[in-house]
C-alpha cells in the first residue's frame, strides 16, 4: 500500500495494484465532499462532529444531529443537505482492503451499519465512544505515515475496533429505543421483516407480502412508510440489490446466475433493474468494487 498524503491532514493508501483508493481518513469542516450525491465504490464512515442537516439515502430522508456517524456502503446513493456548517471526519475503505461480508463473524456490522434496510443510517456518538474513534484514528494516522512491517494488519485492527465500538452503539440505541412504549413498532412489521428475508428471492412485489400477512397492501404500505419511511417495494428492492452485490463480491457467478437465483428469468430485466438501483451495471460493480471470491 502506497501511502499519499499531499493534502494538509488527508491520510490515503493507494492499492499499489490497480491505483484505487485503500483506505483514506478525510477530515472535513464543511460540506462540500457531500452536498452532491455519491455512489462511490468502497464503504464510507462519515462522523459529524458538529453541525447538524439531512441525510438522504436510498430512497428515505432522515435528519442527523450533531455527533453522528453514518455509514454508507459501496454504490449506496447518499448526499448530506444542511444550512449551518459542519465538520468532522470521514473513513473511506474498499472491500479490497478490508471486506464486512468475509469478516462478518469478527465484526458483525453486516445488518447493522452497513445494508440496514429498516433503519437510519447512522448512530448518536456518546462520549465514550466519541474517546475511543479519537483515539483509534490517531493511530490509523500514525500507522499510514510509518510504512513499518505489517501495516496493513494493524490498520485492520483499528478498523475493526472503530466498527465493533459503531456496531455496539447502534445496536444498544436501537435496544434502549425499542423499550419507549410510544416507539415500538407494530408486530406485524417483524413478521413483515421476517417475510422479505425468507421470500425476497421469489417475491417480489408489495402485494404478494400483503397476501402473506394476511393485511390490505394499503394497510401494509402505510405502516412501512410509518415506520421505516420507506415505501415496502423500495425495502424489497433494497434488499434484493444488497444481495446481489453480495454475489458479486462473493462468487464468480455469472450475472444470469445470480439473476436466476434472485428470481429473474431475464438478465437483461435484472441488469436494468440492478442499473436503476445502484446507479452502476452487475458487471461495472464486479469491476469497480472488486472480487473477493470467499476460499472454499
Amino acid at each position: 500500500m502506497k501511502p499519499n498524503m499531499s493534502s494538509q491532514n488527508v491520510f490515503t493508501l493507494i492499492n499499489p495494484q490497480n491505483g484505487n483508493l485503500a483506505f483514506k481518513i478525510l477530515p472535513f469542516d464543511d460540506n462540500s465532499h457531500f452536498d452532491h450525491l455519491q455512489r462511490n465504490n468502497y464503504y464510507s464512515l462519515i462522523w459529524v462532529t458538529k453541525g447538524k442537516g439531512k441525510v438522504k439515502a436510498d430512497f428515505a430522508e432522515h435528519h442527523f444531529e450533531e455527533n453522528s456517524l453514518l455509514a454508507f456502503s459501496p454504490y449506496q446513493p447518499f448526499m448530506l443537505c444542511v444550512n449551518e456548517p459542519i465538520e468532522g471526519i470521514a473513513i473511506h475503505f474498499h472491500p479490497d482492503f478490508y471486506c464486512i461480508h468475509m469478516h462478518q463473524k469478527e465484526v458483525s456490522c453486516n445488518g447493522v451499519l452497513f445494508n440496514n434496510i429498516y433503519q437510519p443510517p447512522y448512530v448518536q456518538v456518546t462520549e465514550q465512544a466519541s474517546q475511543t474513534f479519537n483515539m483509534v484514528i490517531d493511530q490509523m494516522k500514525a500507522e499510514i505515515q510509518n510504512a513499518e512491517l505489517a501495516q496493513y494488519e494493524l490498520l485492520i485492527s483499528y478498523l475493526k475496533i472503530f466498527l465493533i465500538t459503531a456496531s455496539r452503539l447502534k445496536t444498544e440505541q436501537f435496544e434502549e429505543m425499542k423499550s419507549v412504549p410510544d416507539s415500538k413498532e407494530p408486530l406485524i412489521l417483524q413478521s413483515l421483516k421476517d417475510a422479505i428475508e425468507l421470500n425476497f428471492k421469489t417475491k417480489h412485489s408489495a402485494g404478494n407480502y400483503a397476501e402473506l400477512l394476511n393485511i390490505s397492501p394499503k394497510a401494509l404500505a402505510k405502516l412501512s412508510k410509518n415506520y421505516f419511511n420507506k415505501t415496502l417495494t423500495d425495502l424489497i428492492s433494497e434488499r434484493i440489490i444488497i444481495e446481489a452485490k453480495r454475489e458479486l463480491y462473493l462468487t464468480n457467478k455469472t450475472v444470469k446466475e445470480i439473476a436466476y437465483e434472485l428470481g429473474y428469468d431475464d438478465e437483461h430485466y435484472f441488469s436494468r433493474f440492478f442499473k436503476t438501483n445502484a446507479d452502476v451495471s452487475p458487471q461495472m460493480y464486479r469491476e469497480t468494487v472488486g472480487f473477493g471470491k470467499i476460499e472454499a
